[in-house]
């Protein structure tokens, strides 16, 4: 069924378009792009190498997945994937044909080409979210910045703490030549002095940031300090630069824990609805995390490249079913997780070794102390407010 059966990326799709009728159509609706390794031993796992693994934070032998998740409010699933093919792989037809990579996809893509594949096609496919949002590791790129511009797709999108930027509109122009000697001049230049934005960060006066509540959490409120500033960028080739928001976000209790963030966003969009949007990335990690401990994301052994997608489609079909129970059973049970699905569905398939009433109590079980726990989270938030005024 993995390694031979016809099936395509028609079940995918069909997985992307059943999420969307959850999760699609609102303002809030996003899809978020990140990438995923997957550790694996030896070397004939398609697209396999020692590479940087995020969630072991370090470099090791490992698959690399691009992944497209659509979220709305607290909920996500993983709706999209492309694997990465390092160069070393292309190179090499021999190993290309024996991992069964067709010959249309035996070329090399960097991760943000990759991940600009999957907003097209989901735009393709009718997906109708409000933005596109990313780390750093996109960020950094210009060409994936100005790709998603170019679609006519609003972005939210993490840069790093080195990049340029210019306070004032650069207004490129090709300065006229001092002397009829030698080559006319043909390169624009920038009219403005650029700088990097934690430079900018550094000039700032303590009383500009300003606190806004992000989300309710089982922590007690999400509270961050924000700075918000228009800012222009330019490559060095366009004819005229982008202006756009730069949002950096501070951890109240860990000040030292700064994000920064580029947003092409209608300027009037307000400083507090452009940090919301940004937090919003934060359900793409949890949108892996269930899939690896839920749903046997980076739990197979398939070496081929059909099998890998295979694999991958039947994972985020599991994803879809829980998130589509999580929202049918939100009235009766709010704190329904993936983990209470997975021990729901050992109990009442056919294999039962427990009895219905007894998993039902366990899971009450743990929602009342899940409850418990976010309860008291609030009493002390409100309690050091209190202490504080």
């Amino acid at each position: 069924m993995l390694t031979e059966s016809p099936w395509d990326r028609a079940v995918l799709d069909q997985v992307a378009l059943e999420a969307d009728q959850w999760l699609g159509g609102t303002a809030d609706t996003c899809l978020l792009l990140d990438e995923s390794g997957l550790a694996k031993k030896g070397k004939h796992s398609v697209g396999v190498k020692r590479q940087w693994n995020g969630r072991q934070g370090k470099v090791d032998n490992c698959q690399v997945g691009v992944f497209a998740a659509l979220g709305k409010g607290h909920l996500s699933t993983l709706i999209d994937e492309r694997l990465y093919l390092p160069k070393e792989w292309v190179s090499n037809p021999a190993r290309c044909r024996k991992a069964g990579i067709p010959d249309a996809e035996r070329k090399h893509q960097n991760k943000s080409e990759l991940a600009l594949e999957m907003v097209r096609h989901q735009k393709a496919l009718g997906l109708r979210f409000a933005w596109v949002g990313a780390d750093g590791g996109y960020g950094k790129d210009p060409v994936f910045l100005r790709g998603l511009e170019a679609m006519d797709e609003t972005f939210v999108v993490d840069i790093h703490k080195d990049q340029q930027v210019y306070l004032e509109d650069p207004q490129p122009i090709i300065p006229e030549s001092t002397t009829t000697r030698g080559r006319r001049r043909s390169r624009l230049q920038a009219q403005t002095a650029r700088m990097r934005v934690d430079q900018w960060l550094n000039e700032q006066r303590d009383t500009e940031w300003q606190q806004v509540t992000l989300r309710d959490s089982s922590k007690g409120k999400q509270r961050v300090e924000i700075l918000h500033h228009r800012v222009w960028l330019w490559d060095g080739k366009e004819v005229q630069a982008h202006q756009w928001h730069l949002i950096v976000r501070r951890e109240i209790d860990s000040p030292d824990t700064i994000k920064y963030t580029l947003s092409n966003a209608p300027e009037e969009t307000p400083s507090h609805r452009l940090a919301k949007m940004q937090a919003q990335r934060f359900w793409v990690e949890r949108s892996f995390q269930d899939g690896k401990s839920e749903s046997g994301l980076a739990d197979y052994q398939a070496r081929k490249w059909k099998s890998w997608h295979h694999h991958m489609a039947l994972v985020m079909m599991a994803m879809l079913f829980m998130l589509e129970e999580r929202i049918l059973q939100k009235d009766d049970h709010p704190l329904l997780s993936c983990s209470d699905i997975e021990s729901l569905l050992r109990a009442f398939l056919p294999r039962r070794d427990i009895e219905r009433d007894e998993i039902l109590r366990q899971m009450t079980k743990r929602h009342r102390k899940r409850q418990a726990a976010i309860d008291s989270q609030y009493r002390k938030q409100t309690l050091q407010q209190s202490v504080i005024r």
